[in-house]
């Protein structure tokens, strides 16, 4: 069984979870996920960025550790809020990273102005952030920075110290700034990151805009806006991700958990939160459940990645779980294959 666009690459998003008392053990896990998703043969992992919570607040540090473990898949932020970042010193760990991996960071950015009370924006983002630009133009200069833009002019060697001077950021890592994601949830975001020539990420919380409310006709009216923005067009790349949790393969254990947790997140995607926020319903059953919900869904059906997110309230065993079925039995279903089953 395939859906109505063929499915290119197959991955999943983590929070990366730790305790208060144990960061070290929570990070650790999320190594081990990695390398076990690269073992399933599944093309991306994808880390959410989460600043003054119990979550990943640092992805670029992150992908240089896991790329010591691992030595394929793609790892993937979803996403980096830019407007916590200094886009010189963003670009200069991303392609640290990068080179580390061997050129398989894929950056998601998000770019909106700081949220917190203003005594603590001025501790986050110091005084000057009522003067900053939070808008695309910070995620434009990060790109730049990316591709190698000359940032100034390197005089003359003088013969003193030693000659270490370069005119962009380094290290340089070619492509990098060709592999960049926008995370968005509205139509103008869509559109932006269409003109802009980005690829287009979204997940299971958007916007209801124009009439529309239904979560999947929000997310396909996005998607279809992006390639009609994009110079590549219908070949512009969109990924599509969900909270979706398999019940084949878990212990009864686990299925009494998986779903308590979809049951106590149902009531929240009934409404319209504040101006117009929505949330997808989490997508939990069988295998014949999900590959028929995924086949039927339209925003799906136009996106070219899929991606699968982790509970970040589940443990490792879990998340496993979860993976195993993805990789081994959902992504077959939908016409996809390992990457070590690839020509």
């Amino acid at each position: 069984m395939t859906t109505s666009r063929p499915l290119r690459h197959l991955g999943f998003i983590h929070l990366v979870p730790f305790s208060r008392e144990d960061p070290a053990q929570g990070l650790a896990d999320a190594i081990e996920l990695f390398r076990y998703a690269e073992a399933l043969g599944l093309d991306s992992g994808w880390v959410r960025t989460r600043h003054l919570q119990y979550g990943l607040s640092s992805p670029a540090t992150f992908f240089s550790a896991v790329s010591q473990h691992t030595e394929r898949i793609g790892l993937g932020s979803a996403v980096i809020p830019v407007g916590f970042e200094n886009p010189f010193r963003l670009a200069e760990d991303l392609a640290t990273a990068d080179v580390l991996s061997g050129g398989r960071v894929l950056p998601g950015l998000s770019v909106h102005g700081p949220g917190y009370a203003d005594d603590v924006n001025d501790l986050v983002h110091d005084a000057g952030w009522r003067e900053e630009d939070y808008g695309y133009g910070r995620i434009e200069r990060l790109r730049a920075l990316l591709a190698g833009e000359t940032v100034r002019e390197i005089p003359e060697y003088n013969g003193i110290g030693g000659d270490f001077d370069s005119e962009r950021v380094e290290p340089h890592s070619p492509g990098l700034s060709d592999r960049l994601w926008y995370g968005g949830g509205s139509l103008r975001s869509a559109e932006w990151a269409g003109q802009a020539g980005f690829n287009w990420l979204v997940s299971n919380i958007s916007s209801a805009e124009n009439g529309l409310t239904e979560f999947s006709a929000v997310q396909r009216a996005q998607i279809d806006a992006f390639r009609a923005a994009h110079p590549a067009r219908d070949a512009a790349r969109a990924s599509v991700a969900r909270v979706i949790v398999p019940t084949d393969g878990a212990t009864p254990e686990q299925v009494r958990k998986y779903r308590a947790y979809a049951e106590a997140r149902t009531p929240r995607t009934r409404q319209v939160h504040g101006k117009n926020t929505i949330i997808a319903l989490d997508v939990l059953g069988s295998l014949d459940e999900i590959v028929e919900f995924i086949t039927h869904d339209i925003a799906f059906r136009a996106a070219d990645d899929y991606l699968f997110e982790l509970p970040f309230e589940f443990e490792l065993a879990d998340w496993k779980q979860i993976l195993h079925q993805l990789a081994t039995r959902i992504g077959p279903a939908l016409g996809w294959q390992p990457a070590s089953g690839r020509a």
